[in-house]
């Protein structure tokens, strides 16, 4: 901490308020003391120079390579004073934009534990008296780090401001787990589905908590990952599990947010993030015998199995043998003839169909180093198919890439990717939903070197906040007499696949060995799979442009989705079927436009689809 400086307060204009007395009037005023929208809003723009500053004029700015220079600089020695702090970052033209740096600094910071105390002083002072976003921030990143039980109130209050959520629930997070969800819930969910829990929460009616917990829908389109993790930390789930243990609804949801957590085409490391997961998946499973034997129910415990055995499950820190033994219960548990029937019931349900394909695969797992397990998620939930990865038996892509699921065997196995040949080869195993370009992808190199195998080169973003690429991860090494012999196992099976994906699988081979059958029409194979929301619908997708089949486009070309329906029939006949419809009928006659450009489209002819289509 830097020596006293001279206390005089900034002249405070007008208007100017602490933010934390703005958020206390509004929920003063606030009919049921909670936010509308996602937060409440800051105060007018003379209250703190951080809201009108965000309207800078670009030539005033401070740039961004220069806030992250000055920014440590200025945080360095702390003053003792809050009133310095406000001063040197609005001498140096920091604002509210700058808060990931901010954070990024304060983090950074050393802070001896005789420090602390004092640190904690001006952090109390920040965060009390704070006029301006960044100072407010910068207390909020200080009590992240040294802040004491008495500071959860205050920061609650400041989390339900927009600008400051994220800020305050990561202060809250290393305080109180249960408090920080409920501002993040409060802030964020907007879902009407969502709004009586959230409600019931953030006034603290707890007698109203576990009824709201188990009446709103809880599939994919209301609760995401990170959506899952807060609602289970925000009611103290195991708590609620221990007060009713023999309630059904209560354990169905508990293991519906489990299955949620995981999701791999979300986050699935917000499963990892909650303390709570462990004792969780034992209790769920523990008392699974209460559910009555459901198509829903099976489905929930069949997904906690894929998770525990190839997902992010697998990654909890479970002790010597105890993810096995839950494996095992639920393998006995869904082997009883009561939830076995259920596969059978329906032979036209797509769920009913999706447990008898999936069956005892999630306990089947062999040995080795390298395992390659084809999942297919509950098509209820529209979860993807992924060729999962397992390094002695722990899943590969959710531990070093959590923003998007490994790549489908389509890709990684029908494409021959993962086979090690004589040259290197570098492969995509995964990529980000956002697409690549957006949060990245993972690479990695594979090439034969003797008697092993080695996955090697790996690349990779930085999820800390860096512009640099992540740590270089280690070089694997496999047997190549057994490694080839996964490959070949996983390459050759198919038992996880359905016929409309069969025969969407037949189209693509038939095209990558034909690709005259696209090329004569001036077009080129793109997507060929089974639908997003429909998954017994084959989905061909297709590029046009003039000049395309002969490898000279003339302009951007336009993308085309023939959508085919099952009829039924065998896949091999079926896609025999679109292969010969696309060999002797041009398919931008029976095709869909649905991608390039409006303009494009009309340069060559063709209605842009409406909005809705």
């Amino acid at each position: 901490m830097s020596a006293p400086e001279e206390r005089t307060a900034l002249p405070p204009a007008p208007h100017d308020l602490a933010l934390y007395d703005h958020v206390q009037r509004l929920l003063r005023e606030s009919p049921d003391g909670l936010p509308p929208g996602r937060g409440f809003d800051l105060p007018g723009p003379s209250a703190s120079a951080a809201s009108a500053a965000e309207s800078d004029d670009s030539e005033t700015r401070l740039p961004y390579r220069t806030a992250a220079a000055v920014i440590p600089e200025a945080l360095q020695p702390l003053p003792e004073d809050p009133a310095a702090l406000h001063r040197r970052f609005a001498e140096l033209g920091v604002r509210g934009r700058h808060r990931h740096l901010i954070l990024s600094a304060v983090a950074a910071l050393p802070l001896p534990a005789e420090q602390h105390a004092a640190a904690r002083a001006l952090a109390r002072g920040l965060t009390r008296t704070g006029t301006a976003v960044p100072a407010v921030i910068a207390g909020l990143a200080l009590l992240a780090r040294v802040g004491e039980p008495e500071d959860v109130p205050c920061l609650a209050a400041l989390g339900l401001l927009r600008s400051l959520t994220g800020p305050a629930v990561q202060a809250l997070d290393a305080l109180d787990r249960q408090a920080a969800a409920v501002v993040w819930l409060v802030s964020s969910i907007r879902r009407a589905e969502l709004l009586p829990l959230v409600r019931a929460l953030g006034t603290g009616d707890g007698r109203a908590v576990p009824g709201e917990l188990v009446a709103f829908p809880a599939d994919a389109r209301f609760i995401g990952t990170a959506t899952a993790r807060r609602i289970a930390e925000a009611v103290r789930l195991p708590d609620l599990l221990a007060e009713q243990p023999a309630d059904p609804a209560l354990l169905s949801r508990a293991g519906r947010l489990l299955v949620r957590m995981a999701c791999s085409s979300d986050d699935p490391t917000k499963l990892l993030a909650y303390h709570d997961a462990r004792s969780v998946y034992e209790t769920v499973v523990d008392r699974a015998g209460l559910l009555p034997p459901t198509l829903e129910h099976h489905a929930t415990l069949l997904s906690l199995a894929q998770d525990l055995s190839s997902g992010a499950g697998a990654l909890l820190d479970w002790p010597s043998g105890c993810r096995e033994a839950l494996l095992d219960a639920l393998d006995r548990l869904l082997a009883e003839p009561s939830w076995a029937a259920l596969a059978e019931t329906d032979p036209d349900d797509a769920r009913a169909r999706w447990i008898r394909r999936t069956g005892r695969r999630p306990f089947t797992t062999g040995a080795g180093r390298l395992r390659i397990e084809v999942v297919a998620g509950d098509p209820v939930d529209r979860e993807p198919v992924e060729a999962r990865i397992l390094v002695d038996g722990r899943p590969l892509v959710p531990d070093v890439f959590p923003p998007g699921p490994v790549h489908s065997p389509e890709r990684l196995l029908d494409d021959r990717l993962l086979r090690a040949g004589p040259e290197p080869r570098r492969v995509q195993l995964a990529e980000a939903w956002c697409t690549e370009g957006c949060c990245g992808a993972l690479y990695v190199t594979i090439r034969r070197d003797g008697a092993e195998v080695v996955w090697e080169e790996w690349q990779r973003p930085d999820f800390t906040g860096s512009q640099e690429s992540a740590p270089e991860l280690p070089a694997l090494r496999f047997d190549a007499a057994a490694y080839d012999a996964e490959i070949a196992r996983a390459e050759a099976d198919d038992s996880w696949s359905w016929r409309a994906r069969t025969t969407a699988r037949l189209i693509k081979a038939g095209l990558v060995e034909r690709p005259e059958l696209l090329t004569r029409w001036d077009a080129r194979r793109g997507w060929i799979s089974t639908g997003h929301e429909d998954q017994d619908t084959i989905v061909v997708t297709f590029l046009y442009a003039p000049g395309l089949g002969a490898g000279a486009a003339d302009g951007d070309p336009l993308q085309f989705r023939w959508t085919v329906p099952d009829d039924g029939a065998p896949p091999e006949a079926q896609a025999a079927a679109a292969l010969r419809r696309l060999a002797g009928e041009d398919p931008k006659t029976y095709a869909q436009l649905c991608g390039g450009s409006r303009e494009r489209a009309a340069e060559l002819g063709f209605p842009w689809p409406p909005e809705d289509g």
